[in-house]
C-alpha cells in the first residue's frame, strides 16, 4: 500500500488485490470448472452458506416450518465460497453471478430458480402467503426489504471489508463506512423506536433480512466491531435484535450451513428436522 494512488486510464487485472477472499474475486463471470450439485429429496433445494444472505433464507424456512407449512421441507447444501463452490459449472446455472444463496423450487412440474436473497424471500413468502404483513401495509414491509438490499452493502462490502478484511486499515475508507453505518444504525433506530418491527406490528420477511446483517452487528457477531461503532447506544435496535435472537427458529435457522464458531452451532447441512439435535458439529466430533 502507498499513501497515493494515480489510476490508470485503463484498469486491468494483473494481481489479486488482497486481503480475505482476494483469492476468489475475479472481474469475470461464468464457471471455472465443472461440478454438479446435489438434489435431495425435499421441495426446496437450497446451496448456501451462513452469511448474513444465507442467514435470511434458511430463517425463513425454519419460521415456515414452524408455522406450520409443511410444504416448506428443504435440503440445505453447503456451498464454500472460499474454495471456489460458488463457480461450479451446476451453481452457475442457477445464479450467473456466482454469489450464495441460490435456490431450486421443485415443488412443482418445472423446476424453477431464484436467487438474490429479497427475491428468494419473496419467491417463498408468496407462495405461503406468511411473514409478508398486513396487505393493507405491503408497501411499507417492501421499502425496509429493499432497504435492506440497497444498504448492507455499505456495512459489509464497505465498513466490513476496510475494517477487518482488508490487507492494512486505511483511515479515510474505515471512516467513510463507518460514518455510513452508524447512519444506516441511527435510521432503524428510529423507525424500532415507534415499532415492534421494522415495517410495524407484524414480525415479516423485511425483519429476517434485515436482522442477520444489523441484528448480527449490534449483538457483537459481526467484524468484532461493536464496541468501535458503540452500538450499545442504538437501544431500540438491540431490544429488536435480542427479541429476533430469542425465536426458536431464528436459532434454528442462523446455524445451517455455518462452518464457523461454536461447533454446537455448526449444522453443515440440512436436510430433516433432526439434524439439529444429531448432526451439529459437536453432536458428530462427539460420536467419532
Amino acid at each position: 500500500m502507498t499513501d497515493s494512488y494515480t489510476p490508470p486510464k485503463v484498469w486491468t487485472w494483473d494481481k489479486e488485490n488482497g486481503g480475505k477472499f482476494a483469492s476468489t474475486n475475479r472481474p469475470i463471470a461464468g464457471a471455472t470448472h465443472d461440478k454438479d450439485l446435489p438434489v435431495g429429496a425435499h421441495p426446496f433445494q437450497l446451496y448456501s452458506l451462513a452469511t448474513p444472505n444465507g442467514q435470511k433464507v434458511t430463517i425463513l424456512f425454519e419460521e415456515l416450518l414452524a408455522a406450520g407449512h409443511t410444504g416448506a421441507e428443504y435440503d440445505a447444501w453447503l456451498i464454500r465460497i472460499g474454495d471456489g463452490d460458488q463457480f461450479g459449472s451446476d451453481f452457475v446455472d442457477i445464479n450467473p453471478n456466482s454469489k450464495i444463496p441460490a435456490l431450486m423450487d421443485r415443488s412443482g412440474d418445472t423446476p424453477v430458480r431464484v436467487f438474490e436473497s429479497a427475491a428468494i424471500l419473496m419467491h417463498l413468502a408468496e407462495k405461503f402467503d406468511a411473514f409478508l404483513g398486513a396487505p393493507e401495509n405491503r408497501a411499507e414491509m417492501l421499502s425496509w426489504l429493499f432497504w435492506q438490499m440497497g444498504s448492507a452493502p455499505y456495512l459489509g462490502g464497505g465498513f466490513g471489508h476496510f475494517y477487518a478484511y482488508a490487507p492494512e486499515p486505511m483511515e479515510y475508507p474505515i471512516n467513510r463506512f463507518a460514518m455510513e453505518t452508524k447512519r444506516q444504525l441511527d435510521v432503524l433506530d428510529r423507525q424500532l423506536a415507534e415499532h415492534d418491527f421494522i415495517a410495524g406490528p407484524d414480525y415479516t420477511i423485511a425483519d429476517m433480512a434485515i436482522w442477520p446483517w444489523y441484528g448480527g452487528l449490534v449483538l457483537g457477531r459481526l467484524y468484532n466491531a461493536a464496541e468501535f461503532l458503540d452500538v450499545e447506544s442504538y437501544t431500540n435496535v438491540l431490544r429488536w435484535a435480542k427479541a429476533i435472537d430469542a425465536r426458536p427458529a431464528v436459532k434454528r435457522g442462523r446455524i445451517v450451513n455455518r462452518v464457523s464458531g461454536d461447533p454446537s452451532e455448526q449444522l453443515h447441512e440440512r436436510h430433516d428436522a433432526s439434524d439439529f439435535d444429531t448432526k451439529t458439529q459437536d453432536k458428530i466430533a462427539a460420536a467419532e
